[in-house]
């Protein structure tokens, strides 16, 4: 066996050794990492170095700004807020507060982002919500893990920022934008199959609303609302960069959540940075170990090899597609997103757009979602975790009740594989 080969089992072997021993990703790329290098007799002064050049990027500043204008609009009360306008539009059809759910759930991706943040903030409000109007709490927190899957998609997406990084530089504000409209048709397709539901089951409608009550529940949702339109107008319209926009929707965020809304005391902005801080600790580790390893990776040659193998399994478009979609539904369902992204990206890419053809941008939407699926699937689904949580039920109930929205989901997902315009009409159209 040769050295290169024994390297790349020692770095690809070794990671996936330490994840089987339940050793924290962060160690176990850097673990893995310095082993190789040891055996390759690299300096080990290059291994720190990449992980400094990891995260020695200016786009990458717009994380931490995307997870505190997150985590403001969450703490500040605007998921009641978003709550009550969903319910306003579309609380009266058949199982209404399902439908609401989705709904609060697309408005809230385009604030926070993040899945889990989405399940933490309106499931705490709408499972419990459900629950007392009689919907079956398997049925509750299934609706509400899923539809959060649209935090990944709809844009500002922090995750599509770190997909950029990975895959050399995506333009950050086209990858928002395609990941619009794939992110509203999951939306709408989750409508779909709660409402088929809601009507086998005989949930019930939710009351009307006045004229008045309607107005003051739009007035005060709107400010929220606005959260999305800042950050994608300003850098569609090239007034300012995505980082730029994301340090402006903190400000906003700040003024509206303590001198607007002013739910919490200005002392608790003390506990946001905090728990704000825990995050970004957690995914900058993350990026460093992880820019080490891919370098290592493509030293060794693995993404060339990666493509070699695929190719010689099929030169079909389709199938190629198919299997690349059902290879990361599997590994989405036993790590975690962001190290997925950083690790395959490199793999991929140049199968997907150097042989195939597809455009980095859709590609990048096409991860986004199957990652997605991942966070709601067993066995370390962490929106399942916190959702199961949150409805007292367990991830076999849930699970089981998911199906359905699994199905749809996947659906979605083979639309935005072989329908390029889903993805790239609005890039295009704004940002050609």
């Amino acid at each position: 066996m040769s050295s290169t080969a024994i390297a790349t089992l020692i770095l690809m072997g070794g990671f996936f050794v330490l994840l089987v021993l339940k050793i924290p990703i962060t160690f176990a790329l850097t673990a893995a990492s310095i082993t190789t290098a040891m055996y390759l007799n690299i300096p080990l002064m290059a291994i720190v170095q990449r992980m400094v050049q990891g995260v020695r990027s200016f786009s990458l500043l717009a994380i931490p700004f995307f997870i505190l204008a997150g985590e403001l609009m969450s703490k500040g009360g605007i998921s009641r807020r978003l709550i009550d306008f969903s319910n306003l539009l579309i609380g009266r059809m058949r199982g209404g507060l399902a439908q609401v759910n989705v709904l609060a759930s697309m408005f809230f991706g385009g604030i926070s982002g993040s899945a889990v943040a989405d399940v933490s903030s309106i499931g705490t409000i709408m499972i419990p919500m459900m629950k007392k109007k009689g919907y079956d709490a398997d049925y509750s927190v299934a609706v509400t893990v899923t539809s959060a899957c649209q935090g990944v998609i709809i844009p500002p997406s922090h995750n599509m920022i770190i997909y950029s990084l990975a895959a050399g530089g995506v333009s950050i504000g086209r990858l928002f934008l395609g990941g619009f409209v794939p992110g509203v048709t999951l939306g709408v397709a989750l409508m779909v199959i709660s409402y088929i539901i809601a009507v086998r089951r005989g949930y019930p409608k939710e009351a009307k609303y006045t004229l008045s009550e309607a107005i003051t529940i739009t007035k005060e949702a709107a400010l929220g609302l606005l959260t999305p339109v800042i950050i994608i107008g300003g850098v569609v319209s090239g007034v300012f960069t995505a980082t730029e926009s994301a340090a402006i929707a903190c400000v906003y965020a700040f003024v509206v959540t303590f001198a607007v809304y002013r739910e919490i005391p200005l002392r608790d902005f003390r506990k946001i940075l905090y728990s704000c801080l825990r995050t970004l600790a957690m995914v900058m580790s993350l990026i460093a170990a992880a820019s080490a390893f891919g370098w290592l990776m493509a030293f060794l040659r693995i993404p060339a090899m990666a493509t070699q193998a695929l190719l010689t399994i099929s030169q079909n478009r389709i199938i190629l597609l198919l299997l690349i979609n059902a290879m990361l539904l599997v590994l989405g369902s036993i790590m975690d997103m962001a190290p997925l992204i950083l690790i395959t990206t490199p793999i991929l890419f140049p199968v997907v757009v150097t042989e195939l053809g597809m455009h980095p941008v859709q590609f990048g939407v096409i991860m986004m979602l199957n990652l997605g699926i991942g966070l709601c699937t067993p066995p370390v689904g962490s929106a399942l975790f916190v959702g199961t949580a949150i409805g007292r039920t367990s991830i076999e109930r849930a699970t089981k009740a998911m199906l359905p929205f699994y199905a749809t989901m996947v659906v979605v997902l083979l639309l935005i594989t072989f329908i390029p315009d889903l993805v790239m009409y609005i890039p295009n159209r704004f940002m050609p």
